[in-house]
């Protein structure tokens, strides 16, 4: 089978005055289609670099990323653009919600950018409103709902549309026990629905409980990759 994402001797470099910080030291893997990835790592770790390398967010120092046979390092800033709306999902830490619009609008919003027409972008919206639990909530606005009910708001709006890839960067890391593990549960339950590939970042060992796949992060580097629990 052939991998979804192929990441080839992937090097990241800031520069700060005269300073040279190596964010990602020569990075290689592959995540195959309907993966649960979990990357592990402290903060500073370069696992949230990683991720921005791979969603087409930042553009790596040197090496190669393949999305299918798309080459993400190559594209410029309106190819990506278009590539992320089609094919990509993002659950946010601090949600990222549009506080003036409702749970409906916040949710429909990505496609908008797809050209879906209005009645059937919020027949979708509601649809995975109500898969995340929320059914009734269509007309709240983020201000009106408690941190776990933003945080499904934000999971349903990664998920409307069924992109091929859901990025969740710390996606529990504002959210107390109880309410992580049904979060949790809520995504990796609706990604398993659709076979659509979960890459998360975290520094929580519990969540990395929920992966297929767990790669330890350190310095930038890939210290290892174990097989996860699911």
């Amino acid at each position: 089978m052939e991998p979804l994402i192929k990441v080839t001797n992937v090097r990241k470099i800031y520069r700060m005055g005269d300073e040279r910080v190596v964010a990602l030291d020569n990075i290689s893997l592959e995540i195959y289609r309907g993966e649960v990835v979990c990357f592990l790592g402290t903060s500073g770790s370069g696992k949230s670099t990683f991720l921005n390398m791979v969603a087409g967010l930042e553009k790596p120092t040197r090496g190669e990323i393949y999305i299918g046979n798309i080459p993400i390092h190559k594209l410029n800033e309106e190819q990506v653009t278009l590539f992320r709306q089609k094919n990509i999902g993002f659950i946010f830490q601090a949600y990222h919600l549009m506080p003036m619009l409702t749970a409906l609008e916040n949710v429909s919003m990505p496609l908008i950018f797809r050209n879906v027409e209005r009645k059937k972008r919020n027949q979708l919206a509601k649809d995975a409103l109500a898969a995340v639990g929320l059914k009734g909530y269509e007309n709240r606005k983020p201000t009106q709902m408690s941190g776990g009910q933003q945080q499904r708001v934000g999971i349903a709006r990664a998920l409307v549309g069924t992109p091929k890839i859901i990025f969740a960067d710390e996606p529990t890391g504002n959210l107390d026990t109880h309410t992580t593990k049904d979060v949790m549960q809520l995504i990796i339950r609706e990604v398993r629905k659709h076979n659509q590939t979960l890459i998360m970042v975290t520094h929580d060992r519990s969540i990395a409980n929920y992966a297929d796949k767990v790669v330890t992060i350190q310095d930038g580097n890939i210290l290892k990759v174990e097989e996860g629990d699911k």
